[in-house]
């Protein structure tokens, strides 16, 4: 793979707040080689322990909001976090924990990947959290980064076609978020298209921008939610505007597409 640099040498330091996944293949080991790539430290707070493979998610358990305090407390102590990403938030109780870390502490707007659930349809969200998320931590973040069905879930819209992701994103920063990215990878339809495209919609502050790339069908890579958040984080903590983070971070998702290795039966989208 090419390697992929955002500009400045110093080493910023970014913070995931997201799952643990054993098999590495998603949350926060993703997040960190990510991390890494981009020329950041990586520091992590472990929400959950998932027990999954590449086949899928087969059962977690959840941190509470003192054990994740205890996590995050002595980071921010000894390092001021250039960016923040958080991925698998489970309970309402670990929602509210980040949100108040974030005001109280003082960290920098993260980027919110709202992981609801697994590619393999294992619930990683409870309910009444995603309601939290929306109310308390979205308005917080510089960006939210849900795919199409975590969006439809998010606004209360069907999404069909590239209209209903611009009126998503508009929607989601009416309830309050600053910027909305919606990855489009599984856009209904997309499949007809000659040549099919991945197309994801950004809403930041009212300017809309959409970026068009190579769909790209994979075997064997899972977590590419993960790892453009994470990547647009890391971006965001070198120092880049948000438009040129999310540029960067696609064509970063889409060279790991194209290098993706056979393991596993996961399918990957650039944008997704």
């Amino acid at each position: 793979m090419n390697t992929i640099a955002a500009p400045h040498t110093e080493q910023p330091v970014v913070l995931t707040i997201s799952g643990f996944d054993p098999s590495g293949g998603a949350g926060t080991i993703a997040d960190i080689k990510t991390f890494i790539h981009f020329g950041c430290r990586p520091v992590a707070a472990i929400t959950s322990l998932t027990f999954q493979n590449s086949h899928g998610v087969f059962g977690a358990t959840h941190e509470n909001a003192a054990s994740l305090r205890a996590q995050i407390l002595p980071i921010v102590e000894e390092f001021r976090p250039a960016a923040v990403k958080t991925g698998m938030l489970p309970t309402a109780e670990i929602v509210l924990a980040v949100a108040q870390l974030i005001r109280e502490e003082h960290l920098l707007a993260p980027v919110i990947d709202p992981v609801l659930r697994s590619s393999s349809g294992f619930t990683l969200m409870e309910e009444d959290a995603a309601a939290l998320l929306l109310r308390e931590l979205m308005p917080l973040a510089r960006v939210i980064t849900p795919n199409i069905w975590e969006a439809e879930q998010l606004a209360g819209l069907r999404i069909e076609n590239e209209e209903g992701m611009r009126d998503a994103a508009s929607s989601l920063r009416d309830m309050g978020a600053r910027a909305v990215l919606i990855k489009g990878g599984h856009l209904p339809g997309q499949k007809s298209e000659e040549p099919q495209q991945a197309i994801d919609i950004l809403n930041d502050g009212g300017q809309v921008t959409s970026f068009r790339g190579e769909w790209i069908d994979t075997q064997g890579l899972r977590g590419t939610g993960c790892i453009l958040s994470s990547a647009m984080a890391a971006c965001l903590a070198r120092g880049m505007d948000l438009e040129a983070a999310v540029r960067l971070a696609k064509q970063f998702v889409s060279e790991t597409l194209r290098n993706a290795s056979t393991l596993g039966q996961a399918r990957g989208y650039a944008g997704t």
